[in-house]
């Protein structure tokens, strides 16, 4: 057991503060000998002097100066816990498991995580970024508290959130853009596309067009986007993860007559709303708010010519 009570080093921080026992003892409503046998028994304990005289007042010694600066941590923590504890006999999440479909705009989920790390500092996350039907399959399994997937699982409600538009790219070099024309899906058959792998295990879909000859299958968003800008296929990928590529010229829009440009819409669904503790919902409601705002602003979509923009649900969208 600490020599030391946490008590003592509050009695210890008192007497810094003001300057003197008798202050101290006023402010926190002690009596100036219960302030002074403490701080003589924590010297007694610790073998250090902690105050030193300096004409009517007190003032610590560098040993003293060393022991509040770890004293007002303990302190601080000790508040810290009591305040979590309260929070939780209030009914506070100690910990929400968030799922994330991979397409959702990076900016909007940062956004909203540094929203509710503000709010509910000790409230754990864990975030699980998924591929397709991955964050219902987690919903069903009630792995999940809150996801934002673009399907709508059985018997649950859930928000619209956002659209996300899908493009058709490949590298600029990449001989699709060679043929200088106006593109149909027959063009494509010839040339790799890639794929990322629906990140469910026991209700796995293959969603889009999937009829090219070649085909690598990825695990990753981020992957796939860097082999893209390697030249190594051609993939339908959201723009929200490829403006800067596109803007930079390291990718570039496949000119398709039809499909080139296509919509998924992104929803977000509670395991249980009504049973939701205060800090899921203020979680989703950030989360809401975010894609508002990061959303707002997001660069326009510019054709390719010939291309056409089509609004199609996610199941049917080319995952890149």
């Amino acid at each position: 057991m600490p020599r030391v009570t946490l008590l003592q080093w509050q009695m210890l921080a008192a007497v810094a503060d003001h300057g003197g026992f008798a202050k101290a003892a006023e402010a926190i409503h002690k009596s100036p000998s219960t302030l002074n046998h403490a701080i003589h028994k924590i010297e007694e304990q610790l073998g250090v002097r902690l105050f030193e005289p300096k004409g009517r007042q007190v003032v610590l010694t560098e040993a003293g100066k060393m022991l509040l600066r770890r004293a007002r941590q303990l302190i601080e923590n000790a508040a810290l816990l009591e305040d979590v504890a309260e929070r939780l006999a209030g009914g506070l999440e100690a910990e929400i498991t968030l799922a994330v479909d991979q397409i959702f705009p990076g900016c909007a989920l940062a956004e909203a995580l540094t929203r509710f790390s503000a709010a509910y500092p000790h409230v754990r996350v864990q975030l699980h970024e998924t591929v397709l039907n991955g964050a219902v399959e987690m919903l069903y399994e009630s792995r999940a508290d809150l996801i934002i997937s673009g399907f709508s699982p059985q018997g649950f409600l859930g928000q619209p959130l956002v659209d996300i538009p899908f493009i058709a790219v490949a590298h600029p070099e990449h001989p699709l853009h060679g043929l200088g024309r106006a593109l149909d899906l027959r063009d494509l058959e010839g040339h790799r596309q890639l794929v990322v792998r629906d990140s469910a295990v026991r209700h796995r879909l293959d969603a889009g067009w999937l009829k090219a000859e070649q085909r690598w299958t990825l695990s990753h968003l981020s992957t796939s986007i860097d082999m893209l800008e390697r030249g190594l296929g051609f993939a339908w990928v959201p723009q929200t993860r490829i403006q800067a590529a596109l803007d930079g010229g390291r990718l570039k829009a496949l000119p398709l007559r039809v499909g080139g440009i296509r919509y998924a819409s992104l929803q977000i669904v509670h395991r249980d709303i009504d049973g939701a503790g205060p800090a899921t919902q203020a979680l989703a409601q950030a989360l809401i708010e975010a894609t508002v705002t990061s959303c707002r602003d997001a660069e326009p979509l510019l054709l390719p010519e010939g291309a056409q923009a089509h609004q199609i649900p996610l199941a049917d969208a080319p995952q890149s």
